[in-house]
């Protein structure tokens, strides 16, 4: 599969970003993951979009000195080798990683399509409130950017805590406070783990073109 690598800055962190031709992929590329096996059944599209991922975390691990590819958990989560936490996100034709070495860090990275304000509108229940809706109409973004980054953030929310947490959580688990151009607030309407309810989490987000990146990256 053709794929090109390049790296950005966000969070004081180095975002390892893959963009790769889906025209180009053969199911002979998964041969170069050690867990090739688990992801052969999945479509063409998951299976390019899982390699191109694993790709972005290779180049990430590279820069810690460290060559374990992470495997896939129950979930489908990414399992990273003892003492380094990370991330993987994919979007489209594009895939993107983080790796830090430090065995718990709360580090999730999402990257999402702009949704259209028609979508934004038809969507938006199933991941905000009414008290939400007001502070995104009131942000001076418009509104589809905003949900879209209100969803992405959340969905980066969700993978740091996974970890700890080890289950699923929806939206209401979360709510926004504010954003502005570079950072997003959220508080958390639950206490999971040791992470206590009405807690702030402020994450970095940026944007590709018509992607949102957003991260969450504390250690």
């Amino acid at each position: 599969m053709q794929t090109t690598h390049t790296t950005f800055p966000l969070a004081d962190q180095t975002v390892h970003r893959i963009t790769f031709d889906l025209t180009t992929f053969t199911d002979a590329d998964l041969l170069w993951l050690p867990h090739h096996a688990q992801i052969t059944p999945a479509g063409r599209k998951r299976k390019a979009e899982h390699l191109a991922g694993r790709i972005a975390a290779a180049h990430a691990l590279s820069a810690l000195h460290d060559r374990t590819l992470p495997g896939i958990g129950p979930n489908g989560e990414p399992l990273w080798s003892k003492g380094i936490s990370g991330s993987i996100t994919h979007s489209g034709s594009q895939a993107m990683a983080i790796a830090i070495r430090h065995q718990n860090a709360l580090i999730g990275i999402d990257c999402e399509a702009i949704l259209s304000e028609n979508d934004a509108q038809e969507i938006k229940g199933g991941i905000i409130d009414p008290q939400e809706d007001a502070i995104l109409s009131r942000s001076g973004f418009p509104f589809a950017l905003a949900l879209t980054l209100t969803f992405s953030a959340k969905e980066s929310l969700f993978k740091a805590l996974f970890p700890q947490v080890k289950r699923l959580m929806g939206f209401d688990c979360a709510r926004v406070l504010s954003l502005n151009d570079t950072t997003l607030t959220l508080e958390l309407n639950h206490t999971l783990n040791n992470i206590k309810k009405n807690q702030n989490i402020t994450l970095s987000w940026c944007r590709f073109d018509a992607t949102i990146v957003t991260l969450l990256c504390r250690i």
